[in-house]
């Protein structure tokens, strides 16, 4: 059965952030916002300077290859503690989760993205079909990089 387009662009969230992560570095790991509607996605990260078209560049060969790989994406269901032994404060965003909530369904995709994430995902990462960056945007006065991208 195929996947809604909704359940594809959410996973395609977390293949856009790992490359963001993989091609800018550290730096770049802390998501300020997302959102998805339909086959568009946006994602927000913190980053300290404009990346250069280059960058942008190796971003989308990336996703493109981390696609093409067709990788098998792992949903753990743990408790907070064991999550944040296993990996740190990798599993978290800028908007925190609260206190009260102690067991976690993260999203872990491995050498690419870890994230604390109760939605539903594709399997692998070829399920999710391409996805195109549309445009990106940094807003020096945040210090955030907004990439815009289309599940097709």
């Amino acid at each position: 059965m195929p996947m809604s387009i909704e359940v594809r662009t959410h996973t395609a969230l977390h293949i856009v952030k790992g490359a963001i992560v993989n091609v800018l570095g550290e730096d770049a790991k802390w998501s300020t916002s997302a959102g998805v509607n339909g086959s568009h996605g946006r994602i927000a990260v913190e980053f300290n300077r404009k990346p250069t078209d280059e960058e942008i560049t190796e971003i989308q060969r990336k996703v493109d290859q981390k696609i093409a790989e067709d990788a098998k994406i792992e949903i753990h269901q743990l408790s907070r503690k064991d999550a944040e032994d296993r990996w740190g404060d990798w599993i978290y965003d800028k908007f925190p989760l609260p206190e009260s909530i102690q067991q976690l369904s993260v999203f872990y995709l491995p050498d690419w993205n870890v994230n604390a994430c109760n939605k539903k995902h594709t399997e692998t990462t070829g399920q999710i079909g391409s996805i195109k960056i549309t445009k990106t945007r940094y807003r020096n006065s945040k210090q955030v990089l907004e990439v815009s991208y289309e599940v097709a």
